[in-house]
């Protein structure tokens, strides 16, 4: 990452709230602290205003080598956060027991609104977070919440194949089963071609094209 990469970046995480409390610090106060440490070129302050991700990534004598060489760039940033024109939003995660979480942001009125949740329909704002959305409800193997995160064709196309799945198994007693040893297969009225394996005395879908 270039150096003015990691200076946006300790710019972003500094005032970054990291959870939640009862009664939410303001967030302006963060920005304007690390503004006057950017301005001053006080890399143990904003080395002090990381998060523990951050200090993974960064050491102290990290920061200081950048604040030292960025100098202007943290006087910049200062001015530009001191700005009547700027507007300071806060977000915050909520990781339940289970792994799944939700994230509030802050609205003007002062309140957090839930801004996406696990169980709510989904609403990324970058592939990044549908990706992450994926994930979670095929780690607790969510048929709903997969409707959720396809896009509408995809969606409308595997509720169609279902569809025409369930109808063409109404009747299995009618359908014509090949058996051969161990495994099994069935032509399903649709075109579904429908592979069962023996396991343990037990005939289970083996595959379904």
């Amino acid at each position: 990452m270039s150096p003015q990469g990691l200076l946006t970046c300790l710019a972003m995480v500094a005032f970054a709230p990291g959870c939640l409390y009862q009664r939410m610090p303001d967030p302006r106060a963060a920005a304007d602290a690390y503004a006057d440490a950017a301005s001053r070129g006080d890399a143990d302050a904003i080395y002090d205003m990381l998060d523990e991700d951050a200090r993974r990534a960064l050491t102290r004598e990290d920061v200081r080598k950048l604040v030292a060489d960025q100098r202007k760039e943290l006087a910049d940033q200062a001015k530009a956060i001191r700005s009547t024109e700027a507007r300071v939003q806060a977000s915050a995660r909520i990781r339940f027991a289970d792994g799944e979480d939700a994230v509030l942001d802050l609205s003007e009125s002062g309140h957090f609104l839930v801004a996406s949740a696990d169980a709510l329909p989904a609403g990324a704002r970058t592939p990044t977070q549908a990706l992450d959305q994926l994930r979670h409800v095929l780690a607790r193997r969510s048929y709903a919440g997969l409707l959720r995160v396809l896009s509408t064709p995809t969606r409308s196309a595997m509720e169609n194949d279902l569809r025409s799945l369930v109808e063409g198994l109404e009747n299995p007693e009618e359908l014509d089963v090949q058996q051969s040893g161990e495994t099994a297969t069935v032509r399903v009225p649709g075109g579904h071609l429908i592979l069962l394996r023996r396991e343990g005395g037990t005939w289970r879908i083996d595959d379904i094209d």
